[in-house]
């Protein structure tokens, strides 16, 4: 079965909604189950629950045919999402263009010439799309 991976903050931004909406518009052109996915840093001491994480999907986008949430705990996002998309054997990764610039950043303390979108194909062994969420930020 195909799996849409969709990182997500919580509680829900703009932009997170709007990531949202193209993963659940990408798993339904792929008949693909999809994941929602919170991490919840160590550091900040959040205490988020899939339950409250499904609840604030629901109330933006209302209920998700073969929608999954799932909450990580970590001490940095970009690596927690890659470890659970690699976990799930992901075949999509949707993630939004904030996220695409910490994973850029991420990246640039590691490679002296970084290119994410090369970075994470080789790390991730999937598609991974990224969101230009500003045009719905005002939502």
């Amino acid at each position: 079965m195909t799996l849409v991976v969709v990182p997500v903050r919580y509680p829900l931004t703009a932009h997170s909604a709007a990531t949202l909406r193209e993963g659940v518009r990408v798993a339904d052109e792929r008949d693909a189950d999809l994941r929602v996915l919170h991490v919840d840093l160590f550091q900040q001491g959040g205490d988020v629950s899939r339950r409250d994480l499904k609840r604030a999907v629901e109330r933006r986008l209302g209920s998700l045919d073969r929608a999954r949430y799932a909450v990580r705990r970590g001490f940095l996002v970009e690596e927690t999402i890659l470890e659970e998309a690699v976990a799930e054997d992901a075949d999509v990764v949707v993630i939004g263009s904030k996220q695409a610039g910490r994973w850029r950043r991420m990246v640039q303390t590691l490679l002296s010439d970084p290119d994410i979108d090369a970075y994470l194909r080789d790390q991730l062994d999937c598609t991974v799309i990224t969101v230009d969420a500003t045009a719905d930020a005002a939502e």
